[in-house]
């Protein structure tokens, strides 16, 4: 099977050997190309450079994770003024990894401690802000009950193209971003959780891209291996499996809607 993309991946996450292999290995694996999310402003400048080394292979996508202490409005400022230098040369790019921190949140309420979102929403507004300002494709950290105020953010500032990686959450947040045109991607989980299966069957086709989030590590038949972005393969498998469909179908088309989404052309 050739011509995939993993549409989220944290490769600056990698030991440098193990991203050089991943990066030589992408033909022989057949991996088209990844979207690199970034943790910060070092992640950022990291994911940048490898983009440019691999010119063509990856589409970086600049913002900061959402599970991490949140940015000073300063800091904010700043991240938000490289990405736009960025832009003003003409360079192709995504906003990510963005979002809110469902986990750190419910770790804090699990524990008793006080939990204030509010640097978080604002945190997350910018970059909603940011990514209408240069029209650029979102990539959200956005499950559960927050998907639907990440959505009220979305659709306040009129987003054209969102993503939603890994995403968990209701009937009716499925079937808003499906409303919305927006991007929901499966992950290898598919292969051993019941409610991913759920997922991959649920959501229509056209809206949906296939992930790893490597080096985050999967259970079930990758247990003990390396998380690389040729399980994108085995989950376009499992997806087509669940549909009762070609896998040549599943991936041409999902393989359309990342190139479309994140306007993999224009790199």
């Amino acid at each position: 099977m050739r011509r995939l993309f993993d549409a989220h991946v944290h490769l600056d996450l990698y030991g440098d050997a193990e991203r050089e292999e991943i990066m030589e290995n992408l033909d022989s694996s057949g991996i088209e190309g990844l979207v690199a999310v970034s943790m910060g402003m070092n992640s950022c400048i990291a994911n940048r450079e490898t983009a440019i080394r691999w010119s063509g292979r990856i589409m970086p996508a600049y913002g900061h994770h959402p599970e991490l202490s949140p940015l000073e409005e300063p800091e904010v400022n700043v991240l938000c003024d490289w990405i736009r230098e960025r832009d003003a040369g003409n360079e192709v790019f995504a906003i990510g990894e963005v979002g809110l921190p469902y986990y750190t949140r419910k770790d804090a309420e699990t524990s008793g401690n006080a939990f204030d979102l509010k640097p978080y929403l604002f945190q997350l507004e910018r970059f909603v802000r940011l990514a209408a300002e240069l029209d650029k494709p979102i990539a959200l950290h956005a499950v559960y009950e927050d998907a639907d105020v990440v959505m009220d953010m979305l659709e306040r500032y009129a987003i054209r193209r969102a993503h939603f990686h890994w995403f968990k959450g209701s009937s009716a947040a499925i079937a808003r971003i499906v409303r919305n045109g927006y991007m929901i991607s499966i992950t290898p989980d598919v292969l051993y959780e019941a409610a991913i299966k759920e997922l991959a069957i649920r959501v229509p086709l056209r809206n949906l891209m296939v992930e790893t989030d490597g080096p985050w590590p999967f259970e079930g038949p990758f247990a003990g291996k390396p998380t690389v972005p040729g399980m994108v393969r085995d989950v376009l498998i499992e997806i087509a499996k669940l549909r009762s469909v070609e896998v040549k179908a599943v991936q041409e088309v999902v393989r359309r809607n990342c190139l479309s989404f994140y306007g993999w052309d224009d790199l």
